[in-house]
């Protein structure tokens, strides 16, 4: 009998070569013993993830899918059938693209959480609640791509996770035991609490660092390994939020109480895991606000942030704080925390320099590092504009795209590079990279774009409208033909529809130096009058402190 099993395995490992399988014959006689009757659900699992891993390595992922999902549809078990769909989701999320069975996938994941919720296995639940939470917001889906299907209909893409048994759980607000109060008679004690990316925090810091009235202290996670250790563990987060881990709940209590008792408020930049733990502990009298940017939305993390324990989140979009609302059930519900909208705080004032009479023909884009920056609609507009005229080039500012997240990115980059490669030797287009002085850079721009598909506010491009260029920016596609988007951000003549329509304006714009500069000239003012630190700084300190 042991000979016979030998044998077995032996032409199935022949059948299950590459070569094998990257025949029509070969894919499909594998598909037919996947989905043959009569198999149990481990076998089946088990066979279809071998013959799917071979499909995927043989170079055919629409087979690997075929298989793993015509598998699924013949398992009766929920987690077997998870794990099936989930895998063939991944083998297109690992190609770049967007999974044809991804409802199907978090819908099966979830499925398996909430049976594990309703037999009180907490930490099966949890697991499977962030596999799904992870599925649902993987980065392919929503940053490596120039669309987003959460952004394209919020209440429908997250209907399957509202509907999980577990993930209302998950959410469920556990509210704090009192109101945060604020003594008197003594300086206010503010506590800044980051992980890493402070970039938007400085000014304000500073700031505060300086103001009679106010103590500050700062808390980087990253400097705190046990703090950090904790802030990263998504599923232990999970477990605690539903009523397991008491370890967890306990170290969490005990590295953050001391900073807690100190502080009569904690602003938490960024909506991400510093934000999920500090709410995994009451905070106590202390009043906590969290600003959230833009990426924390299409992520998991805003369903492993008790809202109830939030005071006042902060926006610093409109259209941002409408999507992630349509996001978060939590933020709808009795006990969500005061919604507010504050731009970025920027030194505008220090942009304001000359330019050339030759900058009018020279278009900027700063920032081109991420997908959604989209710099190739940029490239775009400059391929019609050369179209009629040579004298106008291109600067980018700011590292290249990275190639190095996804698949998605890898392919987007590919095309990019063909078009720099394409403009570059001809002085058309000049990739002048990471800048330590970006207004210095700024006095030969003389056009400023914008060019993403999405921004929370796209400091850049404000930044550009206070050096005096003037401003083209793109309706954000995610944004687009909402309530509130970059046509209510900016000026209407600041935003155009399309590559063409930014084109014509540019030429309009341009058409003679004079009129250019006007143009200039009223979008600095328009720029420093809005959003200059001294307009952006009273609007803190309104937020910060309001009994002041």
């Amino acid at each position: 009998m042991t000979k016979v099993r030998r044998g077995i395995r032996a032409v199935a490992r022949r059948a299950l070569h590459p070569r094998v399988l990257r025949t029509d014959a070969g894919a499909r006689a594998w598909r037919l013993v996947v989905t043959a009757p009569g198999l149990s659900d481990a076998v089946r699992s088990r066979l279809a993830r071998r013959v799917g891993g071979g499909l995927d390595q043989a170079n055919r992922p629409e087979g690997a899918v075929l298989t793993l999902s015509s598998a699924a549809r013949r398992t009766t078990g929920a987690r077997h059938r998870a794990d099936l769909l989930g895998e063939a989701a991944r083998v297109e999320l690992a190609r770049g693209r967007a999974p044809r069975a991804l409802a199907a996938a978090v819908s099966a994941e979830l499925a398996w959480a909430d049976a594990r919720w309703a037999d009180a296995d907490i930490r099966a639940a949890a697991a499977s609640a962030v596999t799904a939470l992870q599925l649902a917001f993987h980065r392919v889906l929503h940053f490596d791509r120039t669309s987003s299907p959460l952004a394209e209909d919020p209440r429908a893409y997250t209907a399957p996770l509202r509907a999980s048994t577990t993930v209302r759980a998950l959410t469920k607000a556990a509210g704090r035991a009192t109101p945060p109060t604020v003594p008197a008679g003594r300086p206010l004690r503010l506590l800044f609490v980051t992980r890493g990316n402070a970039n938007f925090l400085h000014r304000i810091r500073g700031h505060y660092e300086d103001h009679p009235d106010v103590e500050v202290r700062s808390l980087d996670l990253r400097d705190e390994p046990a703090l950090d250790k904790l802030a990263t563990s998504l599923t232990r987060i999970a477990a605690h939020r539903l009523g397991g881990d008491e370890e967890f709940g306990r170290q969490a209590e005990e590295l953050l109480r001391p900073h807690l008792d100190w502080a009569d408020t904690v602003f938490v930049d960024w909506c991400v895991g510093p934000a999920a733990l500090l709410t995994s502990v009451d905070p106590g009298t202390t009043r906590i606000v969290v600003r959230l940017h833009s990426a924390e939305t299409f992520s998991p993390w805003p369903s492993l942030v008790d809202f109830s324990r939030v005071d006042d989140l902060v926006f610093v979009g409109a259209h941002l704080r409408d999507l992630t609302v349509a996001t978060v059930p939590q933020l709808s519900s009795d006990g969500a925390p005061r919604l507010h909208v504050v731009a970025n705080a920027m030194d505008l004032a220090s942009h304001v320099r000359p330019k050339a009479d030759d900058a009018r023909f020279t278009l900027g884009l700063t920032g081109i590092s991420s997908v959604a920056k989209d710099p190739r609609w940029a490239i775009q507009v400059l391929r019609i504009l050369r179209a009629q005229d040579s004298r106008y080039r291109l600067f980018l500012l700011g590292e290249d795209v990275d190639a190095k997240l996804s698949a998605a990115s890898r392919a987007y980059a590919r095309h990019y590079r063909r078009d720099v490669a394409e403009l570059e030797p001809s002085g058309a287009l000049r990739r002048l990279g990471q800048l330590d002085d970006v207004p210095a850079a700024l006095t030969e721009v003389g056009v400023i774009l914008s060019s993403s598909v999405r921004e929370s506010f796209h400091c850049g491009f404000v930044e550009g409208a206070a050096s005096g260029a003037v401003p083209v920016g793109r309706d954000w596609p995610f944004f687009a033909g909402r309530a509130n988007g970059a046509r209510t951000l900016f000026p209407a003549d600041w935003v155009v529809g399309s590559a063409q329509e930014a084109a014509d304006r540019i030429l309009e714009v341009t058409s003679t130096a004079e009129g250019w500069r006007k143009a200039a000239r009223a979008a600095s003012a328009h720029a420093l009058e809005s959003w200059d630190w001294p307009v952006v700084r009273a609007e803190f300190d309104r937020l910060l402190l309001p009994d002041r």
